[in-house]
């Protein structure tokens, strides 16, 4: 089996030709250790510090692009910002303190209780002499699995990671995951179980942690309008892409004007003015989660492709009945 290694500072990582990736890192500097994760986490302003123990810190992976399991063990504090991307994240402690979304929805890290980072905007943590375990789950099996079991559209799942988690539903988590890491952290383990065990975790997920999606229309559900349902899923799945009707269409396997026609006919719009409504709530749902001493208005707004600010604000009224920058201002 190929296999391709190489280090950086003390960070061994290694990718095998069959997919896999294990990656072994630690170290006794403050320093290396914040460019680590600053790195591995898509952060900002990462800092790691002293505290009245030798510093030292230990992080493993194991897993593949769509499941990997992960341990820190740290002996000293480190808090920034970070925003893991394209994957849903879960942390739980078995030592240490430590908050998450410092500043917004601060959550105390408790030892044996699992939180969901927060997806899809940059949050702020502080943790110190910790031992953690994480699990991250791609966006893309996660909304396969959402989209069997809730008829949940891709890119619509969205966790309050501030939300209790019920004492049954917790016990059935680590339960779970004590399964899937006998699974994953054998040596030799199929494609096929690498799958479903990715799957497993995200049904976990969705069992354990509260949340919320948009869900299929109706009107798409029905057998013969499945060419519709393929447009429709591809449409919430690429909005924040550079589509246009013609890859709708060309995805959907219809011509340009059947696409036209089957979305007006059975959701009374056209594909355009449909794929402009799921930009403005991918808008609302940023604006909802920001904080406007860091997030404008106008920069979520051309993020989305609404470059004249004035009509995305008026479109923006009359899809949710008030302006964004309410929507911003009301946390």
């Amino acid at each position: 089996m190929a296999r391709a290694s190489f280090v950086v500072d003390s960070t061994v990582m290694e990718e095998t030709g069959a997919g896999t990736v294990r990656i072994e890192a630690q170290g006794h500097e403050p320093d290396e250790a914040a460019s680590f994760f600053a790195r591995g986490y898509h952060g900002t302003g990462v800092v790691a510090e002293r505290t009245e123990l030798d510093f030292a810190y230990r992080h493993t992976a194991v897993g593949d692009a769509s499941l990997t399991l992960r341990t820190s063990r740290f002996s000293g504090e480190i808090r920034g910002t970070i925003q893991p991307p394209g994957e849903h994240v879960v942390q739980w402690v078995s030592r240490g303190r430590g908050v998450m979304d410092l500043g917004r929805d601060e959550v105390q890290v408790v030892p044996g209780q699992p939180v969901v980072f927060p997806a899809g905007r940059p949050f702020s943590f502080s943790f110190a002499d910790f031992q953690q375990n994480l699990v991250h789950v791609d966006d893309g099996v996660l909304d396969a699995v959402a989209a069997e079991r809730e008829g949940a559209l891709p890119g619509t799942v969205v966790f309050d990671h501030a939300a209790p988690v019920d004492p049954a539903d917790l016990r059935a988590w680590h339960l779970v995951m004590r399964q899937v890491a006998r699974t994953t952290l054998t040596g030799h383990v199929s494609p096929l179980l690498r799958a479903e065990t990715a799957r497993t975790v995200a049904r976990a997920l969705l069992d354990t942690f509260a949340h919320a999606s948009t869900p299929v229309p109706e009107a798409v559900l029905v057998p013969r309008n499945a060419s519709l349902r393929q447009a429709v899923e591809f449409v919430h799945a690429s909005a924040h892409l550079p589509v246009t009707t013609a890859d709708v269409a060309r995805h959907a396997g219809l011509t340009a004007r059947g696409l036209q026609q089957a979305f007006a006919r059975h959701l009374e719009t056209t594909p355009t003015e449909y794929l402009r409504a799921v930009r403005l709530d991918r808008v609302r749902e940023e604006l909802r989660a920001a904080s406007p001493e860091v997030t404008s208005v106008a920069d979520v707004a051309r993020r989305w492709a609404f470059a004249h600010l004035g009509r995305f604000s008026a479109a923006y009224v009359r899809r949710f009945g008030e302006y964004p920058r309410e929507t911003l201002q009301r946390r």
